[in-house]
């Protein structure tokens, strides 16, 4: 959540951090501001509730001469959205200035300290007591800024990314990092500094990870060097950026969420390929074959996520029990990392991330490890935090997605846990050789199938426009197709803020049909699979009593389409792949309905897409 920015060179510092914030909008916020600092030592800091577009039009009039300065987006953690809770934050004398993505969970007692030490605070935020503290230390200690960061950080319990500068310093921007992530970007007689390399993806691909616990300490006309909190140096360990300028542009569509939509074929393309071998006849994954020994001893699974890619680990789990006989758990990360897991050295771990920062999931990964588990990770941004925490894992590849309600990530995520089970039941001999070339066949035209899907795009658009206006609506899938009923589910109420549930179909008799009438539209997810006749059943119960049926069906399918009111044909798949198939439509419903309401799809209110908190 959050976003940090920070530049220190010779080209333009506050085009380059607006710029900066702008291309990080899509992290979720609900202020933004910013600190200049000018050659002769002068520190200005700007800052306003709401869009950065605010930001830019309050600094419209401001002087801009800087040589070096930090921005940030806030998403209100202590203290209401307001233009003096943005940050960046004073120090009390107005030397400092500094930005903070996180939480600081004893600024309470150390506002209390630093108050009795006789320190004021101009806002409810626990970012300027961390300001006033390094400001205090500063003083008291007539030590450098890097000293009183380094001091303040080891008095500090919590999750932060911070960056900070000083008036009298122009010269010097310090950043430092735990549970947050911050990246730097290393330019020529420049330095760049993003919370991921969005900000900075046209100037440089040379970038350099901050680890927990490690500061980072940029200076003009100095190669970057890194300490950790107890003062060691650390090895400056650059790698290339994986990202480029056209991944993060529109492309010609009116929103980010329709464009990876649409660019599903592709990234379900570039996520398959090279681990689909032997002309289909064999897959193979490199996590997976250089840890066999792992695998093939393994007891137990335990998948750990949340939001989305908690609804592809459930398919996750039905995948890898089906094909590979392996007892599988999926937990939230949130509950798992409180829940005094019980976790052996023959279990294996799947930390599952989308941005691969999520707070919970690492909290998840660190307990896993302590308790002797073997954890793999399976995240698309390269470098990320969960990456480089897990022992192996595997990439999903679908390029950056800027969309807050992820849409390319869960047909990504769906997919390598597909070639993940394919992989383990060809090791471990649990499926025959037909059965699986016959899968990873079926997997290898799967972008051509949902490019096929897509074609129902003016159809959904005219149906979404019946159903614009619902309050409720319900969602039902049995077997595979009961975590998409709850990823639909998700993806509806994200962006259009319609209260809707997913649900397995056969608990809809447990409660929900109490709901069922001719104003709440019921979702069926139905392909022709070994449930089939179960959920005919279950559709004939919601007409019985009133209830609007959009049905998802395989093509050709004659007995559902005379009970539903509207349905929708897909390519018929092996049961296992449907997922990556009927979930397409939903995707393109929830998009049509929220357009039709004239919400913000790509910034949804009060979400983030990368959720770096508790």
């Amino acid at each position: 959540m959050c976003g940090i920015v920070g530049y220190i060179g010779n080209g333009n510092v506050y085009k380059i951090l607006i710029n900066g914030l702008k291309r990080l909008e899509y992290r979720g916020y609900d202020s933004a501001g910013m600190a200049l600092v000018a050659p002769d030592g002068k520190l200005s800091v700007y800052k306003a509730k709401g869009k950065v577009s605010n930001l830019e039009d309050y600094c419209s009039d401001k002087s801009l001469d800087a040589c070096a300065g930090i921005a940030h987006t806030r998403w209100a953690t202590h203290g209401e959205p307001s233009d003096n809770n943005a940050h960046p934050h004073y120090s009390e004398d107005g030397r400092l200035a500094l930005v903070h993505n996180g939480t600081i969970e004893n600024y309470k007692l150390l506002r209390d300290a630093l108050q009795q030490h006789g320190c004021h605070f101009k806002t409810e935020t626990d970012t300027e007591v961390l300001v006033q503290l390094i400001e205090y230390i500063r003083t008291t200690n007539a030590c450098s800024l890097v000293d009183a960061v380094r001091e303040a950080l080891n008095q500090v319990i919590g999750a932060y990314a911070i960056a900070v500068v000083e008036r009298d310093n122009p010269d010097t921007i310090i950043a430092a990092r735990k549970s947050s992530p911050l990246v730097v970007g290393i330019g020529n007689d420049e330095m760049f500094l993003g919370s991921d390399g969005t900000p900075f993806v046209e100037y440089t691909d040379k970038v350099v990870y901050v680890n927990d616990n490690e500061i980072a300490v940029i200076r003009r006309g100095e190669p970057l060097k890194i300490i950790t909190l107890d003062n060691r140096e650390a090895k400056v360990d650059v790698k290339k950026l994986a990202l480029s300028i056209a991944q993060l542009e529109k492309g010609g569509y009116p929103h980010f969420m329709l464009k990876e939509i649409f660019e599903q074929p592709s990234t379900l393309t570039d996520c398959i390929r090279g681990r689909v071998v032997d002309n289909g006849y064999s897959v193979r994954l490199n996590g997976v074959f250089d840890h066999q020994d792992k695998f093939l001893n393994c007891n137990r699974m335990i998948i750990v996520a949340c939001g989305t890619s908690w609804h592809a680990s459930l398919l996750g789990k039905q995948l890898i029990q089906d094909m590979c006989g392996i007892p599988v758990e999926v937990e939230y990360a949130s509950e798992f990392r409180y829940s005094n897991p019980v976790i052996t050295p023959r279990d294996i771990v799947i930390a599952v991330s989308q941005s691969g920062e999520t707070a919970d999931t690492l909290a998840a990964i660190q307990i896993a490890r302590q308790k002797g588990a073997f954890v793999y990770g399976i995240s698309n941004v390269v470098g990320a935090s969960i990456p480089r925490e897990t022992h192996s894992g595997t990439y999903i590849h679908v390029g950056p997605e800027i969309g807050v309600a992820s849409t390319k990530a869960f047909t990504g995520q769906v997919t390598v846990f597909t070639l993940l089970a394919l992989s383990i039941a060809q090791l471990k001999g649990s499926m025959d050789q037909e059965t699986i070339s016959k899968v990873a066949g079926y997997l290898l035209r799967i972008p051509e199938l949902v490019k096929e899907t897509l074609r129902l795009d003016d159809k959904i658009r005219q149906l979404s426009l019946i159903y614009t206006y619902a309050r409720n609506f319900l969602y039902l899938g049995r077997g595979y197709s009961y975590p998409v009923a709850l990823e639909g589910a998700l993806k509806l109420k994200e962006i259009s803020y319609i209260h809707a549930e997913g649900y397995p179909a056969a608990e809809m008799k447990h409660g929900p049909i109490a709901l069922i009438d001719s104003e709440m539209p019921t979702v069926i997810i139905a392909p022709k699979d070994h449930l089939y006749e179960k959920i005919v059943s279950n559709v004939q119960q919601v007409k019985s009593r009133g209830g609007s049926i959009i049905a998802i069906v395989t093509k050709g399918d004659t007995v559902i389409r005379d009970l539903a009111d509207h349905v929708l044909e897909v390519p018929d798949v092996p049961e296992c792949l449907t997922p990556l198939i009927t979930s397409i439509p939903l995707q393109l419903l929830s998009y049509y309905i929220a357009i039709n309401k004239g919400k913000n799809v790509d910034m949804p209110r009060n979400l983030a897409k990368s959720v770096t908190v508790e």
